[in-house]
């Protein structure tokens, strides 16, 4: 599903304009993001959260140059759905 398709859905069962949808899609999926660059995480309850998952630093190996590489600590955002939601795909979603 892309993101015309949930604007296209979302008009439809709303019965409002495409350009409106699109905008409001937009502008929901830019709060998510100015949160979670500004430090916050984000919580949708009953859909689940948007967090800031820490990495810590590790050695790593450049395979073509055959060196041992530091790669620094940092943050990476990251999603964890709710119980209720992760349960139903767990048991409606047939396994492909």
């Amino acid at each position: 599903m892309t993101k015309a398709d949930i604007v296209s859905r979302i008009a439809d069962e709303t019965g409002m304009e495409k350009h409106d949808v699109q905008s409001t899609v937009e502008a929901f999926m830019r709060s998510v993001r100015d949160g979670l660059e500004g430090g916050e995480n984000v919580y949708l309850r009953g859909f689940g959260s948007f967090v800031i998952k820490t990495r810590a630093a590790k050695t790593g190996r450049n395979i073509l140059a055959k060196k041992a590489i530091q790669i620094p600590a940092h943050n990476i955002p990251s999603f964890k759905p709710a119980k209720e939601f992760l349960d139903n795909v767990k048991t409606g979603v047939a396994v492909k």
